[in-house]
């Protein structure tokens, strides 16, 4: 936990795409795959059927979007859309720090390859993430003479949640469905070449919403270079889950409050608290 991924990168990503919102796993990809020569490939039978491409659960054409925020410009390559994406999303940032924080390179293969892991187990890389991490050292305090996580680890994370608050859920939606064909495709080239991105960011958005609230300090140990929770309850959490509680509980409740929102936009329907 102590040198792993922070919130903060994907609390950008997430929040900017579902509005919330591989480089890494994406470039390696695609290079494999650009040194395999076409007679390497096992040959398909002639009478073999291709797999049944998976029903799509939530089709982009079924998220609210107010035809006044609607964009009809045409999209540039997936190649070449970073400038046009980074300034599209430091607008929607309104006076947050959203500009200062995105990375400058394959934004859009970054915030797919972001959205997938997060309700994995198995991390994220510093190098895949659409946004720097937060600035300042890990904090541990004590309680009781135990290590539990630090209260000062939370106003890490304030420029995010700057970025949270100001984005307008409506006119983010709008932005992600008119731009929605690059992330489709990244998606297709990150190893999902029947996949809907869509689905994979609701499925995201559904695992963060569902994240534990514990109350009182988390309590943590060391573990080789991390440190990690010391409840295996929370230690087995997903990716996305284990990086939301180290915000805080107060930036948890307003993350959540977010991603409801952007949910209801994205799907046609509004998603009530159960809290």
């Amino acid at each position: 936990m102590g040198k792993q991924t922070s919130t903060g990168s994907w609390i950008a990503a997430v929040v900017v795409v579902a509005a919330i919102v591989a480089a890494g796993a994406y470039l390696a990809r695609k290079a494999m795959h650009a040194g395999e020569s076409p007679q390497t490939a096992p040959a398909a039978s002639a009478s073999a059927a291709p797999p049944a491409a998976p029903a799509i659960q939530h089709p982009i054409e079924q998220a609210q979007v107010v035809p006044a925020t609607a964009s009809t410009s045409a999209l540039p390559t997936l190649d070449e859309s970073d400038a046009g994406v980074a300034a599209a999303l430091a607008t929607l940032g309104a006076d947050s720090d959203l500009a200062s924080l995105l990375v400058s390179q394959q934004l859009v293969a970054r915030i797919v390859a972001t959205v997938d892991a997060l309700p994995r187990h198995d991390g994220l890389a510093v190098f895949t993430l659409p946004a720097r991490v937060p600035k300042g050292a890990f904090v541990v305090d004590e309680t009781g003479g135990s290590p539990v996580l630090g209260e000062r680890n939370y106003a890490r994370y304030a420029p995010y949640m700057r970025v949270v608050d100001a984005v307008d859920p409506q006119a983010l939606v709008a932005w992600y469905a008119h731009a929605y064909p690059l992330f489709q495709q990244a998606y297709r080239q990150l190893g999902y070449p029947q996949g809907y991105f869509n689905d994979r960011l609701i499925v995201a958005i559904d695992d963060l919403l569902a994240a534990p609230e514990p109350e009182g300090p988390l309590a943590v140990v060391r573990s080789k270079a991390f440190y990690v929770y010391v409840d295996p309850a929370l230690e087995s959490l997903s990716t996305g889950q284990k990086l939301l509680l180290r915000t805080g509980p107060a930036n948890e409740v307003r993350i959540k409050a977010k991603l409801r929102t952007l949910r209801g936009l994205l799907v046609g329907q509004a998603l009530p608290d159960t809290r």
